[in-house]
């Protein structure tokens, strides 16, 4: 599942990422690397703050575009950049914000896929967890 996240992530990354020149060639992979870090913490952070229900109706509910959880991703990740590679606060959110809302949205819709079944929501929630909860008695419990 994380490296599935990493590539939707690299097949997004087009002018945010790879064409930018704030950011040199040889740092691509690992801005790339940090976005995907950067979600995966706050999906894991939002189950370890006990924030299951909100994380289901996330992915449930495909047009929250102006949701908490990618606000907190575009700026963990904004603080990656600026921390890491030195990138101007402002331009950074703009990378980050370029980058991080459409493959969450991409996440939602592979999570509804039945092709992709890394992405389904019990998977992914159980991956999250580091398979240490029955992801699926959680869920059937929430019932949102």
């Amino acid at each position: 599942m994380f490296e599935k996240l990493f590539l939707l992530v690299k097949n997004n990354a087009g002018t945010a990422v790879i064409s930018n020149p704030l950011i040199p060639e040889k740092y691509r992979e690992a801005v790339i690397n940090d976005a995907s870090s950067s979600i995966i913490e706050v999906l894991k952070g939002q189950m370890e703050s006990g924030k299951l229900k909100d994380l289901v109706k996330y992915f449930q509910f495909s047009g929250v575009y102006n949701n908490p959880l990618i606000s907190s991703a575009v700026k963990k990740f904004a603080n990656k950049l600026n921390n890491f590679y030195n990138i101007d606060s402002a331009e950074a959110m703009k990378i980050a914000d370029a980058l991080i809302p459409p493959v969450m949205q991409e996440m939602i819709k592979e999570s509804k896929s039945e092709q992709n079944k890394e992405f389904a929501l019990n998977s992914l929630l159980s991956k999250l967890s580091g398979n240490f909860i029955d992801v699926n008695v959680l869920l059937n419990q929430i019932a949102v």
